[in-house]
C-alpha cells in the first residue's frame, strides 16, 4: 500500500487530501494550530457542489504537526504557500526515504525549476526562492515531480475546504514528460480523486505560462484591493500588466519556454473568472505573508542573470514589495 502524506492542509492541500481519502487512499497529513485541532476533532470537512446541490463530507485522516510521527512516506505532496517552504524544508527529513517522491503543488517558480532543463541554464541561481540552497538540500530536485493546479478552492474555516471551480491538474517530470513509473502512479492516484490530470510534455513550460498571468494580477490586486474584473476593466492597469507580460515572455523565449499567446488572450481567460479575489489579495486581507518572491522577485532575478531589461516588472515588484513591507507582510531588506 502506498504511504502518502499531504504537507499543508490549506485550500489546495486540503482538497487533495479529502478527495484522495474519499477514493480509498490512506492519507496522512502535516498541519499546525487550529487546522490540526479541527481535523483531529472532526475530520477534514469538504464542501462541494454536486449536480447543482451543496454536499458536505467528512474524512478521517491521520494528522500531526510532527513529521517524525508518520515516518518515511512513498509520496509527499508539498502544498504549502511558498512563504512557508523554508519551514517545510527544515522539518521534512523524517518523511524522506531513499525512494520518496515529492509532488510539488505550489504557486510560482519552484526551487527545482531548472533541474532537467538545458545544461546552459545550470549556472542560473534562484536565491529568491531557495536562499543558500537549503530547500534543494532537504528536497533534492531529482526527487520532485511538478504539478500545476488549475482549480480554485478556499479554506473558510480551520479544517474546512470549499471546492469552488475546476478539476485540472498538470503533472510532469522536471526532465520532461510523465511516462516514468512514479509519474504514472501519481497520475492514477490523482485521477482516483476525481481530478482531471494531464501529463505534461514540459512541466516548466506549464509553470511559466501560469506564472505569466499570475505574476501581474496577483500583486496588482494586493496593491489596489481590487477584484479581477475591476483590474481588467482599467485600460491603463491592463496595459501595464501587458507590458510586464511581454517582458516575461522574452525571458521565457531565452530559457526555452516560449509562450504561444499574447497578453490580451491571457486577459480574456482571466476575465472569465469574473469578480474573483486573487490568492494574494486574500492573503493581504488576512494579514498573511505575500508570495512575492516566487511570483515576481524570481522573474527579476532570472532576467538580471540573463541581462534582459525588465523595467515594468521591476516597477511592479518595487511597488508591491514596498506595500507589503509597510503592512508587515514581507521582510525588510537586510
Amino acid at each position: 500500500m502506498t504511504t502518502l502524506c499531504i504537507y499543508g492542509l490549506g485550500a489546495v492541500g486540503g482538497l487533495l487530501a479529502a478527495r484522495l481519502a474519499r477514493s480509498g487512499v490512506v492519507v496522512n497529513a502535516v498541519a499546525r494550530g487550529a487546522t490540526l485541532s479541527a481535523v483531529r476533532a472532526h475530520g477534514l470537512v469538504l464542501r462541494e457542489t454536486v449536480q447543482g446541490q451543496p454536499v458536505t463530507s467528512h474524512h478521517a485522516i491521520r494528522v500531526t504537526d510532527r513529521p517524525a510521527d508518520l515516518g518515511v512516506q512513498d509520496i509527499v505532496v508539498v502544498a504549502v504557500k511558498t512563504t512557508g517552504l523554508a519551514d517545510v524544508a527544515a522539518a521534512i527529513a523524517p518523511l524522506m526515504g531513499a525512494r520518496t517522491t515529492v509532488l510539488s503543488a505550489m504557486n510560482g517558480v519552484p526551487w527545482w525549476f531548472f533541474h532537467g532543463m538545458a545544461p546552459a541554464l545550470a549556472s542560473l541561481t534562484l536565491a529568491s526562492v531557495d536562499r543558500g540552497g537549503a530547500i534543494s538540500r532537504a528536497i533534492p530536485p531529482e526527487r520532485v515531480i511538478g504539478c500545476v493546479t488549475h482549480l480554485s478552492a478556499t479554506s473558510p474555516a480551520a479544517g474546512v475546504v470549499q471546492h469552488v471551480a475546476g478539476q485540472r491538474l498538470i503533472v510532469g517530470e522536471p526532465g520532461g514528460g510523465a511516462d516514468s513509473a512514479r509519474s504514472q502512479h501519481l497520475i492514477r492516484l490523482l485521477r482516483s480523486g476525481g481530478f482531471d490530470v494531464e501529463p505534461a510534455e514540459s512541466i516548466q513550460r506549464e509553470i511559466w505560462f501560469k506564472l505569466w498571468g499570475n505574476m501581474t494580477v496577483n500583486p496588482v490586486s494586493a496593491l489596489t484591493g481590487a477584484t479581477g474584473d475591476r483590474i481588467l476593466d482599467d485600460d491603463f492597469v491592463r496595459a501595464f500588466m501587458s507590458r510586464c507580460m511581454s517582458e516575461a515572455a522574452a525571458i521565457g523565449e531565452r530559457i526555452g519556454l516560449p509562450i504561444d499567446a499574447d497578453p490580451e488572450q491571457r486577459h480574456a481567460m482571466t476575465r472569465q473568472l469574473g469578480a474573483f479575489r486573487t490568492s494574494m489579495l486574500q492573503d493581504a486581507e488576512s494579514g498573511k505573508p505575500l508570495e512575492l518572491d516566487a511570483l515576481v522577485a524570481v522573474v527579476v532575478e532570472i532576467a538580471q542573470q540573463l541581462q534582459i531589461a525588465t523595467p515594468e516588472i521591476n516597477t511592479l515588484l518595487g511597488l508591491a514589495r514596498l506595500k507589503a513591507r509597510m503592512s508587515g507582510l514581507y521582510p525588510d531588506a537586510t
